[in-house]
């Protein structure tokens, strides 16, 4: 047995009908509600009713989870700093026996949080020392970080921008909007921009439409990024109506954020085949998490996944030196560790870039195991995943 698809957006040709094998959908299992059970489909489907669904504070935690005296702890004590906040969806993928759940990891504040440690900056990539003007950090010659939002579905506790996402005195007014939209018109040289936020799928449909009309009516700019976690937190974010709006302004990007293959569901796996089916290239942008993905197992079961969700992955970061995340940081060593696991083992579609935006505004640095090991006149001598030495004879 196998699911056939069809997309169709309101006033546009239908494309063919395809089936996806039974095999491959089992593998991606459909969510739990845990104690919203009694939810209608239309409710549960409905991505502003899971916003406003949300767990936000102790009590509506205590309802799906055991809630353990040092998560309550780290809550009491972070609260004021980053606010908790997780979608009925994601949260009912948490354990709620296990605190050590990778799930529950990302969503549920933790005790290392109220560690500031001397390394940790509030700013950790320079994004504000960058902005021209408010809420757009120019630091790369042809490109732009747009910042649209305060607002993202779930606040994950690993979050770089924990300074201003969440709260209502970062929101990005639409005077704000039209001033870096402007900036942009004046400066030819930026070609691609990366509309962010918090989570920019977090605004309307129309402000959306605004937003990538606005850019897509500029000539020097010849494509975007929405940089979103809504594939993973809430998939019931990609609508009829955002398909419609969004293949309005191609060439559209989608890079997404799932970090651990209990991530991948039926819902997560229709949501990327939407944006797939609308001609949007999906990538993948995971960060590096000490109890949740550290692990090249993990990784090569994640990247299988992903691509059968038609997702590239893209990077994994070595995690930020933003402020209370250093429970979540792994040696750098780490890194190389789940790069040699990934590399000739599996496909190389299934081998992300491993990279640190180092800090202070130095912007994206590859790093990578060695796998160059020296020269000598035209000989140049390299190993490969088996470790194994070979030589390589340079032109004269």
């Amino acid at each position: 047995m196998s699911t056939e698809n069809k997309t169709e957006a309101p006033g546009s040709v239908s494309y063919p009908t395809y089936s996806i094998p039974e095999h491959i959908l089992n593998r991606f299992p459909v969510a739990p509600r845990s104690i919203w059970s009694d939810a209608t489909e239309k409710d549960w489907n409905n991505w502003i009713w899971q916003q406003q669904k949300r767990v936000k504070n102790l009590d509506d935690l205590r309802k799906v989870i055991k809630v353990t005296s040092e998560e309550e702890k780290a809550y009491e004590g972070s609260v004021e700093m980053f606010n908790m906040s997780i979608t009925p969806y994601y949260a009912a993928l948490m354990d709620p026996e296990d605190p050590n759940c990778p799930i529950r990891l990302q969503a549920v504040p933790k005790i290392g949080e109220l560690h500031v440690a001397p390394e940790d900056l509030e700013d950790p990539l320079a994004e504000e020392r960058d902005m021209p003007v408010p809420g757009l950090t120019h630091r790369y010659p042809d490109r732009v970080l747009f910042y649209t939002t305060h607002n993202c579905a779930m606040y994950c506790r690993f979050c770089t921008r924990k300074r201003k996402v969440s709260d209502p005195g970062s929101a990005a007014q639409k005077q704000q909007l039209d001033t870096a939209l402007d900036y942009i018109r004046k400066h030819p040289e930026i070609r691609d921009v990366v509309v962010s936020g918090g989570d920019p799928l977090s605004n309307s449909d129309e402000r959306l439409d605004y937003i990538l009309g606005s850019l897509r009516a500029i000539p020097h700019i010849e494509m975007f990024r929405l940089g979103t976690r809504n594939l993973v937190t809430l998939p019931q974010r990609i609508t009829d109506d955002f398909i419609y709006m969004i293949r309005k302004h191609h060439p559209v990007y989608v890079n997404t954020h799932f970090n651990h293959p209990k991530e991948c569901t039926r819902e997560a796996f229709d949501a990327c085949r939407r944006l797939a089916d609308a001609g949007v290239p999906i990538s993948n942008q995971a960060v590096l998490l000490k109890g949740v993905n550290d692990d090249p197992k993990i990784f090569k079961e994640l990247n299988h996944k992903l691509l059968m969700m038609r997702v590239r992955p893209y990077y994994i970061y070595q995690c930020d030196l933003s402020q209370g995340i250093g429970h979540f940081r792994t040696p750098i060593e780490k890194g190389f560790e789940i790069i040699e696991g990934l590399r000739g083992h599996t496909s190389g579609l299934a081998v992300p870039h491993m990279v640190i935006d180092a800090p202070g505004g130095g912007g994206k640095i590859p790093i990578l195991p060695q796998y160059f090991l020296g020269k000598e006149g035209r000989k140049v001598t390299l190993r490969n995943f088996r470790q194994q030495k070979f030589t390589y004879v340079e032109p004269e």
